[in-house]
């Protein structure tokens, strides 16, 4: 395997991982309070969207070719930061792990 496929399983993983974090965010939403309920809907709303924003780069790293894939890379992780960030928010604010 080449390092470029180590990266792209490596990402791959990390999404179905968030997407199980979702998951929980959502049927917690479903036991929520309304006024909390709200603040669960939002955040799974901005997770999902990094979530859909990271496949697609995800995408475009697989489509590209080896001089655009070192560029393409280091947005790409520069994304992934934020993105854990926003996770390691929501997992602090509604305590799931």
């Amino acid at each position: 395997m080449t390092s470029r496929d180590a990266y792209v399983e490596k990402i791959k993983a990390q999404i179905d991982q968030w997407n199980a974090e979702i998951n929980k965010f959502q049927a917690q939403a479903r036991q929520a309070a309304a006024d909390v309920k709200i603040e669960y809907e939002e955040q799974v709303a901005d997770l999902k969207g990094r979530r859909d924003a990271l496949r697609q780069r995800l995408a475009d790293l697989q489509q590209a070719g080896d001089e655009a894939f070192e560029d393409l890379k280091e947005g790409t992780d520069k994304a992934l930061e934020g993105i854990k960030g926003a996770f390691a928010k929501a997992r602090s604010r509604f305590s799931v792990h």
